[in-house]
């Protein structure tokens, strides 16, 4: 794969072919966001298109950047071997973002040629996840997004409707949420509270999962205590993004109009990100903002790839006055 004639490697403390190779291509040698772009399209399976979109970047630097990786690891010689267990905790974080990727493009596929949740993805993102959970039991974050997935797994078979498109979290069928998965993300949950160490990303995401998924209704849902988290999780990943999502919560919480006036400030760092135009498509039209909605909703549908997500939004536009 890397063109080295070096000697097989032992397996050492990892006895999963795949996850071992994730190990060894997020080398510390590279840059943070280059171990992960390289590790998805090696080891991840997903494509060009894919990995650009997870970046937010236009596929052709994502191409560049994936060639100049490759292009450092064959001129430096860089040793792709199975970390000592020692080394494993080192290497930990560019695993995790990796397999949160991957999760992701199962979760909610961007591809328009492939099914809108891909269950092959979600399954093995999890598997992977248990094995470095157990080789890293007290490590806080590899937990946090171990009940992050299972969490978000719980909801999958109502995430879609039988005609194909997305249901929103507000609509799902909670009685078709899996409660063996929900019982066992919200006990890691539980688990990382109790070591009272300040929580990770991950950590926070699972904490904001287990809220969702702890109401009965969608009208039960704690919204304070989700923009509390949102409000800690901006401390320490403040990407516009985090700060979309937190604006969601927050429309729950203090209206529509007050979340608005974030989601603006956010439109020259997320212009060509489907859910920016999708959440302020939903905003203005609770506003009675009409013309102004459709027009959002006409570039989410432009940017967004899935064909459940695109379903949705078409018909929701297609509501507006």
């Amino acid at each position: 794969m890397f063109d080295h004639d070096d000697p097989p490697e032992p397996t050492g403390a990892i006895d999963d072919d795949r996850l071992r190779l994730i190990f060894t291509c997020c080398h510390p040698a590279l840059a943070m966001e280059t171990r992960i772009a390289l590790t998805l399209r090696m080891v991840g399976g997903l494509s060009m298109p894919e990995i650009a979109r997870a970046f937010l970047v236009q596929e052709t630097a994502m191409g560049q950047r994936i060639t100049r990786a490759k292009s450092k690891i064959k001129a430096a010689r860089i040793p792709y071997r199975v970390p000592a267990a020692e080394d494993l905790p080192g290497r930990v974080s560019g695993v995790l973002a990796v397999l949160f990727l991957i999760f992701n493009e199962g979760y909610l596929a961007t591809g328009p040629d492939t099914d809108p949740v891909r269950h092959d993805l979600t399954a093995e993102a999890i598997r992977l996840t248990r094995l470095i959970r157990a080789l890293l039991p007290d490590d806080g974050e590899t937990a946090g997004l171990l009940a992050l997935m299972l969490l978000t797994e719980a909801r999958r078979t109502a995430r879609v409707s039988p005609g194909g498109e997305l249901v929103t979290l507000a609509e799902q069928d909670r009685g078709a949420w899996d409660p063996a998965l929900i019982a066992e993300g919200h006990r890691l949950v539980r688990e990382r509270l109790a070591a009272r160490v300040a929580p990770g990303r991950y950590q926070i995401l699972a904490a904001i999962n287990a809220v969702h998924t702890s109401a009965r209704d969608v009208r039960d849902t704690d919204w304070s205590q989700v923009v509390a988290l949102y409000d800690q999780l901006v401390r320490i990943d403040p990407s516009p993004i985090v700060t979309l999502n937190r604006a969601v919560a927050v429309a729950e919480l203090d209206g529509p109009d007050v979340a608005l006036a974030t989601v603006d400030r956010l439109a020259a760092r997320l212009a060509d990100y489907h859910a920016f135009h999708a959440t302020r498509a939903d905003l203005l039209r609770r506003l009675g903002r009409s013309q102004e909605s459709r027009a959002a909703y006409d570039k989410a549908i432009e940017l967004a790839g899935n064909t459940a997500e695109t379903a949705y939004l078409t018909r929701r536009r297609d509501q507006l006055g």
